[in-house]
This record gives C-alpha cells, structure tokens and sequence, in this order.
C-alpha cells in the first residue's frame, strides 16, 4: 500500500507547539529529512473526545505514512495520551506492520526518577492530557513510589497561539493554575510542561513557582529518546532519508502558519496547505 522506498521522518502534532519538539529534534538529528504536519484547522484537541483525537491523529499518521514516512512522532502529548496506544495496538498491523508511530510522554517518563528528590511530581497540560491521567498511569508503571498531580490549563495554549503569552493575562491564568497545583501538593519539586506550547510560557511559569521546583521541558529529551531509538533500530534508521531538509503542511491557510511559526521556531518557515481526512 505504501511505499518501501527510505523517506523523512514524520512529525505530527494538532497545532503549532510541535514545532518546539522539532526544532530540537533537528538539532540533535540535522541529517535526516523531515515532514511536519500540524492540523491547525481542527486544532485545538484538548477539550475533544478520545475518540474524536484517535481519528484526527489516526488521518495524520496515514497522511505521513502516504508522504513515505515510515516513523512518526507524536509530538503532541493530547495525540499520544488519547491515540497512541490505539495506533500502536490497533492499526499498524494492519496499515503497515514495519511501521512505526511513537509518542512524547514514555520518553518524558522514563527520566522522571532521576530528576525528582521528593518523589512529588507535578504536570500541566490540557484538559484532555489530564483527563486521560496517562502521565499517572504511566510514571506508576516504572516508578510506583512517585506520587503525580495533574492540573489541566484550558487558557494556555490558546494564550500562546494568539500571541498574548507575554500579557498580563497570561500572567493571571499561569499563577491560578500553578497556585492550585501546589496548593494539592506542596511536596512537589519536578513539574513536567505536559504540552509542547508550553515552553513559550517558561519565563511566567518559572516566576509563579517555588524556586526549589525544577521544570521538566520535553523537547531535549524526545530528541534524545528518538536518538536512542534509531541506534537500537538501525533497521528503521536505514529506512531514513539524509537531505537536512524540513517540508512543512498545514490544514489551515499556509499563510497563517508561516507567521504563527515565528513564534515556535528560530527560523522562518514555508508551509503548504494540505487536507487529511
């Protein structure tokens, strides 16, 4: 159905905050061509059902998979906490069993011990991460002993998208919901940014917490897990092509995008318009 052919490395998210995992991931990995693909007209995906998300994300990685990506990320952590598991179980046998689709939170989880003295974790993200309590279910899997909060941040993206990160707004939303978060536990000392817009609000979140508090942001480490990935699966990484090269697709105006990744990234970008369904 797909062609065997080696292709990019597929990066997929439901908006722009992806852009932050990719910037990183080029950085650690600049040989590899990559395609990202942001489904910004049916963005946002935190308030929308599991299965609404399992099929949009599901349109995505087809979409990449047809564009001759045989790895995919899901650098969106409402994607991989609501359709990850189900792509995984579910549908690469069938679409094409060689391929792979591989998500942000494992990778983030993996490290979690190490960073955390108190063993009191904290995590920001969507309604939709939170609600599917994935980042609990999963630090519980490796680290029983390590005790999560979540606290869901409906206004931060969409502060974040509309450019308004550096308002006084943004100011009030981030110390609410940061004030509740360490209100439930006033132990924790890790907080994971479980959303990849939330790097752009690093600077407030740093303000509004204790300075013992350390902030876990995801992009250098999914950059390195992917790294780690491809030398044990050096069987995908020959499946990989190596131009440096970075196309980018969108699913609203391509003008839009241009401009709103300005934001995301440190340099400019040109993106195509493109439909998934």
């Amino acid at each position: 159905m797909y062609s065997q052919a080696p292709g990019p490395i597929g990066i997929f998210d439901s908006g722009y905050g992806g852009l932050t995992i990719l910037e990183k991931i080029r950085e650690v990995l600049p040989e590899y061509d990559y395609i990202y693909l942001g489904d910004n007209a049916r963005a946002p995906y935190g308030s929308r059902s599991f299965d609404v998300v399992y099929q949009f994300t599901r349109q995505a990685v087809v979409r990449l998979f047809e564009e001759g990506c045989h790895l995919v990320i899901l650098a969106c952590n409402t994607a991989s906490a609501k359709a990850l598991r189900s792509i995984q179980q579910c549908d690469l046998s069938t679409l094409d069993p060689h391929r792979r689709v591989l998500g942000v939170i494992r990778p983030t989880v993996e490290v979690i011990d190490r960073l955390t003295r108190t063993k009191h974790v904290g995590v920001v993200g969507t309604a939709g991460t939170i609600a599917s309590h994935s980042y609990t279910i999963e630090i519980n899997k490796f680290f029983p002993h390590i005790h999560v909060t979540g606290e869901a941040c409906p206004m931060w993206v969409p502060l974040v998208e509309n450019n308004e990160f550096h308002s006084p707004g943004a100011d009030y939303f981030v110390e609410k919901h940061l004030r509740h978060l360490m209100e439930q536990d006033p132990l924790i000392d890790t907080l994971i940014l479980g959303c990849t817009h939330y790097p752009l609000l690093l600077e407030k979140i740093r303000r509004f917490l204790p300075e013992r508090v350390r902030i876990f942001s995801q992009g250098q480490r999914i950059a390195e897990s992917l790294k780690e990935y491809l030398e044990r699966h050096p069987e995908m990484e020959q499946k990989i092509t190596r131009g440096g090269s970075c196309t980018f697709h969108t699913t609203e105006y391509a003008k839009k995008f241009t401009e709103a990744a300005g934001l995301f990234l440190s340099q400019s970008v040109k993106a195509d318009k493109i439909t998934i369904e």
